[in-house]
């Protein structure tokens, strides 16, 4: 039914023979008119019968050199119960229509199977993104030393000294690279760290949790689904900074009934996202 097609991938393929055909038409190889039989004008719509709806994005493998990318669209989730968990591989993306479909229908949209795997790898190692401004520089060249000790890959990305700089710059860049997905988890560390969490979580997919103890940076992994820390450089010693990241790396998301309440939170993030056409990835996504 033309309701359970994805209209995005149906209004690409229509741009996508409106364009071809015009390049045909000015090519001059072009299909040569024959005589007595005008051509139609306009834009003209043929939908090919296919095994599955259609998937917008998605390439044959070794066709021009692209690979394939799979989708994932409301037909897919035709068979999961309202409430239920429906998983999908890793890598894959879900169209606006799936997403809106599994918030109706109570659906966890889980990535690679396992939301409580968080964004640990099957080595242990980790590829950090740090961030800090002045105030939080001396706790993170510490800490980015103990990390690299631990074998953890680390994405620096300042600042590099005590000079006065803005904390949204850097809280932002290491946000970018969480949500972009160039780093697994990210840190940032300013003065209080409230200011650097506040910049952060307005990057798409990002949950960033300002952590004082063990126990909070515990709870915003294992209930929140966290997937940056922010810490107070002047609030802290070093020592207590360390404990803190080491908590927080160490513990995974939680249990189905927490996926189930960050989802919310994301899909707060997606209904505010649209207008500007922003893409938010699923919160089981590390």
């Amino acid at each position: 039914m033309a309701s359970e097609l994805d209209l995005r991938a149906l209004a690409r393929r229509v741009v996508g023979r409106v364009l071809a055909e015009r390049g045909r038409a000015e090519h001059t190889g072009a299909r040569p008119s024959v005589p007595g039989v005008e051509r139609p004008t306009g834009v003209h719509v043929v939908v090919e019968p296919e095994g599955k709806p259609l998937r917008p994005g998605a390439h044959a493998a070794g066709s021009g050199g692209r690979t394939s990318v799979e989708w994932i669209t409301v037909e897919d989730l035709r068979a999961t119960p309202d409430g239920g968990r429906f998983s999908f591989p890793r890598g894959a993306r879900v169209t606006d229509l799936a997403r809106d479909e599994a918030w109706r229908r109570r659906i966890a949209l889980v990535e690679g199977g396992h939301a409580s795997a968080g964004a640990r790898r099957e080595d242990g190692r980790l590829r950090i993104a740090l961030g800090a401004d002045h105030g939080g520089f001396a706790t993170k060249r510490a800490l980015l030393e103990v990390l690299r000790e631990d074998g953890h890959v680390l994405l620096d990305l300042g600042t590099h000294d005590e000079n006065a700089v803005d904390y949204p710059d850097y809280a932002r860049a290491v946000a970018e690279a969480v949500g972009e997905g160039r780093a697994d988890v990210g840190l940032c560390v300013d003065g209080a760290g409230i200011g650097s969490a506040m910049a952060a979580n307005k990057v798409p997919g990002v949950r960033a949790a300002n952590c004082w103890d063990v126990p909070s940076a515990k709870n915003a992994r294992e209930h929140n689904y966290a997937n940056v820390l922010t810490l107070g450089g002047k609030r802290l010693t070093v020592a207590q900074a360390l404990e803190i990241l080491r908590a927080f790396l160490a513990t995974s998301w939680g249990e189905d009934r927490h996926g189930r309440r960050v989802e919310k939170i994301t899909a707060i993030e997606r209904h505010y996202s649209k207008a500007s056409g922003l893409r938010v990835p699923p919160a089981n996504t590390p």
